[in-house]
């Protein structure tokens, strides 16, 4: 790859690729909100111009979910995946040089609450609710946008990685004592380490065989109670209080959250990556902990409340 470009390239995800890339020599173009970015959404013509030659494009905008879903947030939740999603198909379609490949995010959460068996991408249960009404418009925006590149919608699990990211509140609870099992504990944890993102992209790149959804998690899930004890493990906490279900749905109002980001049962089975032969660089939980830790300040962390 020469040029590839990001979408949202302001988040976590988005910044690690963006470093990654650089070091490799690869020329990042942006498009976001922002006046530094090399495209702003407003401007559909400037759209065109950064995608036109491009490589690659790898869309990512999208506004937090760690946040209350009254009506205000739920509008913008969408309306940042779905309204942004729908221009860059129009932009893709007016490219003269359009890149060979649309990467665009999308969410585990789209399956169902399930604790019986792993949902992959062919016999995978859509649930209900707003996370997933928007995940379901959001690859529907990408798949019927009027443009006939190869498109790959990410489900992504919870991306842990230092520097940011999903980990930051389980660290904190752990770091205050409070890091016990979530609710029953007995909800499956889908996760991926960052660099599995990265890494996932890269051979959906080299692989034009992949296209439609991927799932982007670990092959080795495991259980909320089991995700609290390797996080304290690897703290060298022995013990955390648990928090049971009412407790989380009082601190989620406090904290402007919503508490089934930790209490519904993600198990996302990562089946067209391993099919198509990917190599995960953290299978494993205990050692993503363990790399992850390596490069994490004490204290509490920073975390982004809604």
């Amino acid at each position: 790859m020469n040029r590839v470009v990001i979408c949202g390239a302001s988040g976590y995800i988005g910044r690690y690729l963006r470093h990654s890339l650089h070091t490799r020599n690869v020329e990042v173009r942006t498009i976001g909100r922002s006046i530094s970015s090399d495209a702003v959404w407003s401007d559909e013509h400037a759209v065109v111009d950064v995608l036109d030659g491009s490589d690659l494009v790898v869309n990512l905008a999208g506004r937090s979910v760690s946040c209350r879903y009254d009506k205000r947030n739920a509008d913008e939740i969408f309306s940042s995946r779905v309204e942004t999603t729908a221009l860059l198909g129009r932009a893709l379609a007016r490219a003269s040089r359009p890149p060979s490949l649309w990467v665009n995010a999308s969410t585990g959460t789209i399956y169902r609450d399930s604790r019986d068996r792993p949902m992959d991408e062919e016999t995978g249960e859509l649930g209900t609710g707003l996370s997933v009404a928007v995940a379901r418009a959001w690859e529907q925006e990408l798949f019927d946008a009027p443009t006939p590149i190869r498109k790959v919608a990410l489900r992504m699990s919870i991306v842990f990685g230092s520097g940011g990211g999903a980990l930051n509140p389980f660290v904190d609870l752990a770091r205050l004592g409070l890091g016990g099992r979530m609710g029953d504990g007995r909800q499956m944890f889908s996760w991926v380490h960052i660099a599995d993102v990265l890494g996932a992209i890269d051979h959906i790149v080299g692989h034009p065989e992949i296209s439609g959804p991927v799932n982007i998690a670990s092959p080795f899930p495991v259980t909320n109670t089991e995700m609290m004890r390797q996080v304290r493990s690897t703290l060298g906490r022995s013990h955390g209080l648990p928090t049971p279900r009412w407790l989380l749905e009082f601190g989620a109002r406090i904290i402007r959250t919503e508490a089934e980001l930790v209490l519904k049962s993600r198990w996302v089975d990562p089946k067209v990556l391993v099919d198509n032969g990917f190599q995960f660089a953290f299978p494993h939980l205990d050692e993503a902990l363990r790399q992850i830790a390596r490069d994490t300040p004490r204290g509490l962390l920073p975390v982004a409340l809604g």
